[in-house]
């Protein structure tokens, strides 16, 4: 059962615009809102952890990964400063 409320204000064309592509679906404006936002949501998420390459790019992606590293003394340095409360290294 639903019963946490989510509240939003929109402007009448708006509102009218989210009742009509409800209505072509055979949906109530909330569940029309909640299943859109829900889809957004969800590629929001997929973005920041999922990415698709074809064979070609997969390869190089793969090969870069292989190498070995290379000296980055900016790194070095960022690495070797400890946060103020730890007691160092």
């Amino acid at each position: 059962m639903r019963d946490a409320a989510i509240n939003l204000r929109a402007l009448p064309q708006q509102r009218d615009l989210i009742d009509h592509a409800a209505q072509l679906l055979g949906k109530s404006r909330s569940d029309f809102m909640l299943e859109a936002a829900c889809d957004k949501a969800q590629s929001v998420l997929l973005d920041q952890v999922f990415f698709s390459l074809d064979h070609d790019k997969f390869k190089a992606f793969t090969a870069m990964l292989d190498e070995p590293t290379q000296v980055n003394a900016g790194l070095e340095r960022l690495l070797a400063v400890h946060a103020p409360w730890t007691a160092g290294p």
